[in-house]
């Protein structure tokens, strides 16, 4: 196919036979699969490419609460979910003597916000997710290259010699994409690429990540309590904090994080990278083998256990980039998840914002008119930024925040000293805020929210499908109507 730019359809619809658009994701990761998942549900068109031969079970451990339960309720994968997490309550703060000086606290969030939080395996998750999508939708080593769009439809080419054609091409594909970086590079010869996209990612962290085989509660004492045992140890004079979390699945996830200064900084600079992998994984594991962790009954193990408990090609070594671009979309192309905004783990919602990205897109997708042209393509991808983008900087805002608290910096010294002493109405209303956007599916049945808290206005649950012809909108007492005042993001 050739991709001609100035090609614009006039499209008589009155004539032609019903054409959902057929998408292309790029990047088999948490949001691309979410995405896949919810095109499937929709019965729209789509096949996801992924530049890997093969999906290493690689990671550590992810946090995920109401933010996401009513999407999986909704996908019918909900007991699924909580069958493989482990529900936790609090964050514990730990010193290097093995002490806990404060916890954050999670206790009630059923009653405030409809769902518990849970703590589930990276690769517990991917796997939960996959089996929701066809196996021939998902194509292995689909390296992409270039990619053209225009009036007629999107275009993009493998390092394989294959292509791949389509109407809409998501980039789902990382902190990296390659679908980013040949979108921008176009847009920067065309001068339309604002500067600050146009610079590189940043960075001020980088971390071991891992999880153990599975172990016994002798090895492991904690392991035998019914909640996760979430532990964030902060170092007394290293610029480093480190975290044990315990899994349903008898397995520990953890992980070390070194803050970078300027020389740090060029030292790992070299190992840039958008990849799991393993290059400094052993030297960064002897830099902290010998770290205090938490286990239950007095026992006083280091890293160092954690590590010789862990097959070794599931230990990584990852940059932890933090930026959210200003460009998501152009024509037919489109970003969601890390490739359009990366934050610090710290703040544990990256993979939640990933998730959030491809439910609004998934509703205005299913929303486009049968042969929608580029124009109005354009516009939901439009729409999608605009109802996305504030809660994104507020997420990032308040990843930053969990950054700055494990830091060995006056500000992270004071986030700490101030977190203890918070009173517990101002906590309160915190995670009224940070928890008050819990997006649905449009285009599923909606499942009740029973939070006390009010779920925020979401403009894209009420865009209807070209085969919807109720003009109505979603009545559901616990979701709120248009008619209601619109709750905006607040920047905690």
């Amino acid at each position: 196919m050739e991709i001609n730019p100035a090609v614009t359809f006039k499209h008589d619809r009155s004539v032609m036979y019903a054409k959902r658009p057929k998408v292309l994701i790029v990047g088999a990761g948490l949001g691309g699969l979410t995405l896949g998942m919810l095109l499937h549900k929709a019965h729209i068109p789509f096949e996801i490419y992924e530049r890997a031969a093969e999906v290493k079970s690689l990671g550590s451990a992810m946090y995920f609460n109401c933010t996401t339960a009513s999407l999986f309720r909704q996908c019918g994968i909900y007991d699924d979910f909580v069958a493989i997490g482990k529900l936790v309550s609090s964050i514990q703060m730990c010193n290097e003597q093995r002490e806990v000086e404060f916890s954050i606290n999670f206790a009630g969030h059923d009653k405030l916000f409809g769902a518990n939080g849970y703590i589930v395996s990276r690769p517990q998750l991917y796997d939960l997710l996959r089996r929701q999508i066809p196996k021939e939708r998902i194509h292995l080593s689909k390296k992409v290259l270039t990619m053209d769009q225009g009036g007629n439809g999107v275009l993009i080419r493998f390092s394989d010699g294959t292509e791949a054609e389509g109407d809409i091409l998501v980039g789902a594909d990382g902190a990296y994409s390659a679908v980013r970086q040949g979108l921008y590079t176009k847009l920067r010869k065309a001068k339309k690429l604002p500067a600050s996209d146009a610079l590189p990612l940043p960075f001020s962290t980088v971390c071991l990540v891992a999880q153990t085989r599975p172990l016994t509660a002798e090895e492991f004492p904690d392991l035998a309590l019914e909640e996760c045992q979430f532990r964030n140890t902060i170092g007394t004079d290293k610029m480093y904090a480190w975290a044990t979390l315990t899994t349903t699945q008898n397995t520990i996830c953890w992980g070390a994080t070194l803050f970078l200064d300027e020389e740090s900084s060029k030292e790992n600079d070299a190992f840039r990278s958008s990849e799991w992998g393993q290059e400094a994984a052993a030297a960064m594991c002897e830099d902290v083998k010998d770290f205090p962790i938490i286990s239950g009954h007095g026992k006083k193990f280091t890293l160092q256990d954690m590590i010789d408990r862990t097959p070794k090609e599931l230990i990584s070594k990852v940059m932890l980039e933090e930026k959210v671009f200003k460009t998501w979309y152009h024509c037919r192309t489109v970003l969601i998840g890390d490739a359009c905004h990366k934050f610090n783990p710290q703040g544990g919602v990256g993979a939640t914002n990933a998730m959030h990205d491809a439910i609004v897109l998934a509703n205005l997708i299913n929303g486009l008119p049968f042969h929608p042209v580029a124009e109005e393509i354009e516009s939901a991808f439009q729409a999608y930024q605009e109802e996305r983008f504030q809660w994104v900087q507020e997420a990032f805002d308040s990843s930053k925040v969990h950054r700055t608290m494990v830091g060995q910096s006056m500000a992270s010294k004071f986030s700490r000293f101030f977190a203890k002493r918070i009173p517990a109405w101002l906590f309160e209303r915190i995670q009224e805020r940070s928890c008050s956007y819990r997006p649905q599916v449009a285009f599923l049945p909606l499942v009740e929210d029973t939070g006390r808290v009010k779920p925020a206005y979401q403009p894209s649950l009420y865009i209807k499908g070209p085969v919807e012809k109720e003009e109505t909108k979603p009545t559901n007492p616990t979701v709120p109507t248009a008619n209601e005042p619109i709750q905006s993001p607040a920047v905690v």
